[in-house]
């Protein structure tokens, strides 16, 4: 691990690589740019592509702490930010009357003070860490949220600071890495995709689905890799309410290891499909003669290929 940023589009791939995740030289050079401007790094796209990993990563390769905020419905300054510790503040306005230090204004400065503040994420995303270097910030699912959250947003990723009224204004020495996600279930507003390079995740391709496997499930049969791989690739293809993201394929081929399969059979795949898709109507809609028709395909093509 390094706190060196990668001082090139090859060295932000190879960085990657070393974490195990296999990007496309696209994604690196949006990476890179991102970091060598300070920019924060906006990742959209399906569910299960990979986006959350590329944070992780960063955090690992790079060896700074990984701070997460998780976004979701209702999220508010409370719990994206700050609060006050009320049950100790009471606590301590209880002790200073009682031990007779009753002044309004000293206790109110006290109760105030930092000893008393709660910082969830984006307030903890401000400091450095014991080494001296900013955090990675992971903030994921951005599309769950708001906009009145992504409004008070702006300010943090504006200004990298954070006005508390009780204290003044928190800010950054230096500016923490960024990454945003979205699965775009909903469109975020423009001025935050202002403030941040923008990078759309998709799925892979044959090649690249093939080599993310071989990185991530290393002890998988090559001929059950493949098959595996190519019926993801097919089902892309179809109709579906939900496709398999990258992580279903993981799963799926983790899932078949554990069945001791070394070959697919359309047994197997109607029996484990549950793993793959995760909506009834989609498994309905392949499971059977879809299924046995897709795995024909499969086979066919990469005999011919062989």
């Amino acid at each position: 691990m390094t706190d060196t940023l990668p001082s090139s589009v090859d060295a932000a791939l190879e960085m990657l690589r070393n974490g195990n995740y296999v990007a496309d030289r696209s994604l690196s050079t949006a990476l890179y740019l991102a970091l060598k401007l300070g920019r924060p790094l906006f990742l959209e796209g399906e569910a299960g592509v990979g986006k959350t990993e590329i944070g992780k990563v960063l955090s690992e390769s790079l060896g700074r702490r990984l701070i997460r905020l998780q976004c979701y419905e209702g999220l508010d300054v409370a719990s994206a930010v700050y609060e006050w510790n009320y049950s100790m503040q009471m606590i301590d306005i209880r002790i200073a009357e009682a031990s007779g230090q009753g002044d309004r204004e000293r206790i109110e400065e006290d109760i105030f003070s930092e000893k008393f503040l709660i910082k969830r994420p984006l307030l903890q995303a401000l400091e450095e860490d014991e080494t001296g270097e900013p955090p990675v910030l992971l903030i994921d699912e951005l599309d769950r949220t708001d906009e009145p959250f992504e409004a008070f947003l702006l300010e943090v990723l504006s200004d990298f600071q954070v006005t508390i009224p009780e204290i003044g204004t928190v800010k950054a020495k230096k500016p923490p890495i960024v990454i945003i996600t979205s699965n775009r279930t909903r469109e975020i507003h423009d001025a935050i995709k202002r403030r941040c390079f923008y990078f759309w995740v998709d799925y892979p391709d044959a090649k690249r689905e093939l080599e993310i496997l071989k990185v991530k499930v290393p002890d998988a049969p090559e001929k059950l890799t493949q098959q595996v791989v190519e019926f993801v690739q097919h089902l892309r293809n179809r109709d579906l309410f939900k496709q398999p993201g990258v992580a279903e394929t993981i799963d799926w081929t983790n899932a078949l290891i554990q069945l001791d399969k070394i070959d697919l059979d359309p047994e197997t795949v109607n029996s484990s499909l549950g793993v793959l898709l995760k909506y009834q109507d989609d498994i309905e809609r392949v499971q059977g003669s879809e299924a046995a028709q897709i795995l024909d395909e499969v086979k066919a093509g990469i005999s011919a290929g062989s």
